[in-house]
């Protein structure tokens, strides 16, 4: 199959947790009766975001959140990328992806191994690092379709992760995130088409969707970009589902036309993963 169909949920996040899981489950139902394979949920989809919160949402995995997402990634027969929920492990927090396949079983569970840590004088100041470890593994899963390599916003901005990415044969990165006003605006979209660029993939990212009285509030606008570094599919800031075909034909002229994966000089430089390679 070179073509299927990702679904990006771009979700109004509110403090009620309940009310998260059951609105997400509402619009995977509706994304897959799109044709969609495979559904992006956004970072920190069944809380708000802040450090304030992490604690107060934090679950074990399997929880009441991933619980749900097995359930509904298992009756609509689809990949699903669940955005990132606060996980509690050991005492410890951790900002965490669990996937799952179409029998409802998690396939891979990736931890933010970059941690938000900024100071934008007089703009903003955010410490994740304040409650939340970090992981410590490069997470890629296999589909029938392609393999997906998977981050969390701010895990974007390392270019060496998409790289490692692509360079285990990952078509396909996805990013739930949630940038703000101050880094949404500048860096947003110019992050996700550079990933697309250097690497040769598709990329899709997914934001909550912007509600000005958060004490965070996302930028919102989940996007899909092509291996072209093309804009093909954009929400705004409200709350959406955006769908993109992914064309894995597409990706492989791309390759063919401009070959730099055989044109890198090895004997130069390399990027190398301390693990020695990308698992979950």
């Amino acid at each position: 199959m070179s073509k299927f169909r990702l679904a990006v949920v771009q979700l109004q996040v509110s403090s009620v947790k309940a009310d998260n899981l059951s609105r997400a489950r509402t619009l995977v139902k509706e994304a897959a009766g799109q044709g969609s394979k495979m559904v992006l949920l956004p970072e920190c989809f069944n809380s708000p975001y802040g450090t304030s919160f992490f604690s107060t949402y934090a679950e074990k995995m399997p929880g009441e959140s991933t619980r749900v997402l097995s359930e509904v990634a298992k009756e609509n027969e689809i990949y699903l990328v669940g955005g990132s929920i606060p996980e509690e492990e050991d005492g410890k927090l951790y900002n965490t992806c669990a996937v799952f396949g179409p029998d409802g079983e998690m396939i891979l569970k990736h931890r933010k191994i970059h941690l938000f840590d900024i100071d934008v004088p007089g703009k903003i100041r955010f410490q994740e690092s304040e409650t939340l470890s970090p992981g410590d593994s490069l997470s890629v899963f296999e589909t029938p379709f392609c393999k997906v390599g998977v981050g969390i916003c701010y895990d974007i901005r390392f270019a060496e992760l998409a790289q490692l990415y692509s360079r285990t044969g990952a078509q396909l990165l996805v990013y739930p995130g949630a940038f703000n006003m101050t880094t949404g605006p500048a860096h947003w979209e110019l992050l996700q088409r550079a990933r697309a660029v250097d690497n040769q993939v598709y990329v899709a990212t997914a934001s909550p969707a912007r509600d000005e009285s958060a004490s965070y509030i996302s930028w919102g606008h989940s996007t899909v970009v092509n291996p072209w570094g093309e804009v093909v599919s954009k929400a705004g800031p409200e709350e959406a589902i955006i769908y993109a075909d992914i064309d894995l034909q597409y990706l492989a002229e791309i390759r063919k036309q401009i070959p730099i994966t055989t044109q890198r000089r090895h004997d130069l430089y390399t990027v190398m993963s301390a693990q020695g390679g990308s698992s979950g």
